[in-house]
């Protein structure tokens, strides 16, 4: 909107707020004209006071257009028909408050009203007007102003539903923010939960088995402390690359990107370190998210099988399958989840949530995840199809 735009905007919202300062000046001119319109005419002075009367009478309501249109069109329209019945040459050539009463119906009347009035100013002009002349001059001011009150009144309805539009565009806005705020805040959830989990579900059980080979096993004990302090360090970095995210607009943090399939040697060689055999075949493919998913996939179902398998062998496997999909399962010979106690959480092992994040991993690539008891044999299956291409 260019700079005369804004500032016609800027008149007619001064002039909706205040509509004395409208209404005075129209008030003003109405009355002027009908008064030099019987002033001009030849009227016995005898009959010009009622004269005068009447057009005054016919242009004072007009002050009132805006709260009562339908009453003030009528109200100018009685004592105007009045003079132009009984001191017709008194008529101003242009019957200016009429003209304004019926722009103001056209713009804010009721419909009905509307239809009414259109008739009957185009009746009375037709069988009212002396002469032909005459009478196409009336139809072109009455029905002219008709016509302009109903494109304001057209416009200001457009205004209105361009403004609807806006607002419902600023809601729709809002709400994706605020869902997109609530999907970053739950992807930052997973992320912490998955490191915080494995990491320290590997010091725990490092930090269990050292003592009770201090003395007996003395360099066990020392890879013991040191998986722990590895685990930690592991764990302090990946935090800072999730935390990233969080730091003011424009900062440029100097941080790792998303985890991928081959940094899963490391997570092996901790659950390793543990005391649970891992057989491993990874093959590295995917774009960027894949990877970063079917390695949070694979650390969670790790740590589970640390903190409830009771496992002695471990099995995971990451390949490419007909070319679109990406396949990891991660299996052991553990004794499976416990029953879930009343109140457990998603995760029937824990109460915990880790379950359901390899589940929300898996379905934010557009994949799927099953978990659960390995068929026929001993242990716990973990297994996800990750597409490799949207």
């Amino acid at each position: 909107m260019g700079a005369w735009g804004k500032r016609a905007d800027g008149l007619l919202a001064w002039g909706r707020a205040r509509p004395w300062a409208v209404n005075g000046p129209l008030v003003a001119l109405a009355v002027g004209v009908s008064l030099w319109g019987v002033y001009t005419d030849r009227i016995p002075s005898e009959r010009q006071w009622w004269a005068y009367a009447l057009a005054l009478a016919g242009s004072l309501p007009l002050w009132w257009r805006q709260r009562a249109p339908w009453a003030v069109v009528l109200a100018c329209a009685v004592p105007t028909a009045a003079l132009s019945a009984f001191a017709h040459f008194a008529m101003p050539q242009i019957q200016l408050a009429m003209a304004i009463g019926v722009y103001t119906v056209a713009d804010r009347g009721r419909d009905w009203q509307r239809a009414v009035l259109l008739t009957a100013v185009v009746l009375g002009n037709v069988l009212g007007t002396r002469s032909f002349g005459g009478m196409l001059f009336s139809l072109v001011v009455s029905v002219g102003s008709f016509v302009l009150g109903s494109l304001v009144r057209e416009l200001r309805r457009l205004a209105g539903v361009e403004a609807e539009r806006a607002r419902q565009a600023g809601l729709r806005a809002a709400s994706d923010a605020a869902r997109a705020v609530a999907e970053e805040r739950a992807r930052i959830a997973r992320e912490m939960h998955d490191i915080l989990a494995h990491a320290v579900s590997l010091m725990v059980v490092q930090a269990e088995a050292g003592p009770l080979v201090v003395r007996s096993n003395p360099d066990r004990a020392i890879r013991a402390f040191d998986a722990i302090a590895d685990s930690g360090r592991d764990a302090m970095v990946q935090l800072r690359r999730v935390l990233g995210v969080l730091k003011e607009d424009g900062a440029v943090p100097a941080l790792a990107p998303q985890p991928r399939l081959a940094e899963l040697a490391d997570v092996l060689q901790r659950v390793r370190d543990s005391g649970v055999a891992v057989d491993a075949e990874i093959e590295e493919a995917g774009p960027a998210e894949v990877q970063a998913a079917a390695f949070r996939i694979v650390q969670e179902a790790l740590t589970n099988v640390v903190k409830h398998a009771d496992a002695r062998h471990v099995s995971v496997r990451v390949a490419v399958r007909d070319g679109a999909r990406l396949h990891v399962e991660v299996a052991d010979d553990g004794t499976g989840p416990a029953p879930a106690p009343v109140g457990a959480g998603v995760d029937g092992r824990s109460g915990g949530r880790g379950l359901l994040s390899i589940r929300e991993r898996a379905a934010a690539c557009g994949g799927s995840a099953e978990t659960g008891p390995r068929p026929g044999r001993p242990g716990y299956l973990v297994a996800a199809v990750l597409p490799l291409h949207a």
